[in-house]
């Protein structure tokens, strides 16, 4: 009996689990990508060091999802932190937590988990096609395709779509899927930045002083657009860029920062210079004679101040606040900075937006394509660093490839 064909369009960690579990399942496997090999984005993101994974409590990390979570839940249920963990130790790759809880190859590189995972992909039979850009469906439902050779044609039983969002278009994850979806009346959120940095306008002074600069052991507050809930606080580190803000402390918050913006032109977020410092002690020392030193070096001998956290007191506070020890001191611990705009999508670590959920079924299937199925980053979905986006695409690509089968069933 000839085996069932399922085409995977799309070769990075959701499309790759979802041909994992599919020639597992015993069907024939091919995958298709536009790009000159498979998972060029997952390598790039491993080269700061592979963040598989969080170590963090499971009810913890479901909240990173948001508003997804209802949709993201079950498919973590199937493919969990520790099930990922083991996945990757099958490999032969050994895993440890970090100090932050996040979970990393023994040797922090991406590159000998993909080569690891090609093999064993290839020798269950899995295909690959590199070059071979999906361009639709022709009249009579088959999948065309823009290859080096010219146009291809492809028919298969049934399709696995893992075409990801709309960042870092040069490494594959152009969008250029959206249309193709649209046209068919595939109810698709618009796509949107995630884990980005935002605009500020700085000072042309401060910006070529300061671009590039790392702002450490800083914390964020940000008033929450509902008055009943508390402010939020994180403490961490981000850089100063020639256009505003970037980096781990701002992707944090980047979601409800970037929904700020566009309902209201702006968002104001405050920096605590010193945040293990309490108010009472800043103020304290901020009030001591500092006699012929200047500001500059005032705050540096008495609180520590130095470099850029200076600069962004000259860049932000009036000048007539430097005479005021109070002032002063409650913008260290408060400094008003506010972001103007997100940065463009294809500099952004991720995107938000994409086929919403209502237009699947429980096993990511295309209710008006039966067939198609749909999964990772191009689902409607968004999640902070830390581990959450992969962990959530190879749990999506793993449902994607279950479905399959159980639809060809």
């Amino acid at each position: 009996m000839q085996k069932k064909a399922v085409t995977v369009i799309g070769g990075g960690p959701a499309g790759l689990m979802a041909a994992e579990v599919l020639a597992a399942g015993g069907v024939q496997v091919d995958v298709y990508d536009a790009m000159p090999s498979v998972g060029r984005k997952f390598l790039l993101a491993g080269k700061g060091g592979m963040n598989l994974t969080h170590s963090e409590p499971y009810d913890a990390f479901l909240s990173r999802y948001g508003a997804r979570r209802p949709q993201i839940a079950p498919l973590l249920d199937q493919f969990s932190p520790e099930a990922l963990r083991a996945w990757v130790h099958a490999l032969g790759i050994d895993t440890f937590i970090g100090s932050s809880g996040r979970v990393f190859p023994t040797d922090m590189k991406a590159a000998p988990l993909l080569r690891a995972w090609l093999h064993r992909l290839r020798q269950a039979g899995v295909r690959f096609h590199m070059r071979h850009r999906w361009l639709g469906w022709d009249e009579a439902g088959t999948l065309c395709f823009e290859t080096p050779q010219g146009p291809a044609s492809v028919s298969a039983d049934a399709v696995v779509l893992a075409l990801g969002g709309g960042s870092w278009a040069r490494l594959g994850s152009d969008a250029r899927w959206v249309p193709l979806l649209a046209q068919r009346d595939i109810p698709i959120a618009p796509l949107l930045p995630s884990n980005c940095g935002f605009e500020t306008g700085w000072s042309e002074y401060f910006r070529e002083r300061f671009g590039g600069h790392h702002l450490k052991s800083v914390a964020i507050m940000l008033d929450p657009a509902d008055g009943d809930k508390p402010a939020l606080r994180k403490q961490g580190e981000f850089v100063i860029t020639a256009d505003g803000v970037e980096g781990s402390l701002i992707y944090a918050l980047s979601a409800g920062l970037r929904d700020r913006i566009a309902a209201d032109g702006k968002a104001t977020i405050q920096l605590d210079l010193l945040p293990d410092w309490p108010l009472q002690r800043v103020i304290d020392e901020v009030a001591r004679p500092r006699g012929a030193r200047s500001w500059s070096s005032h705050l540096q001998s008495r609180l520590g101040l130095k470099g850029v956290k200076t600069g962004l007191l000259r860049e932000l506070v009036p000048a007539a606040d430097f005479v005021d020890p109070l002032r002063l001191a409650h913008a260290i611990k408060a400094l008003p900075l506010t972001l103007l705009a997100p940065r463009p999508i294809d500099e952004a670590i991720s995107s938000a937006g994409g086929v919403a959920f209502e237009a699947l079924d429980p096993q990511l299937m295309l209710t008006a394509l039966p067939g198609v199925f749909c999964t990772g980053e191009m689902l409607d979905w968004e999640a902070p660093t830390g581990g959450y986006l992969l962990n959530a695409c190879m749990a999506s690509g793993r449902a994607a490839g279950s479905g399959v089968l159980s639809w060809l069933r």
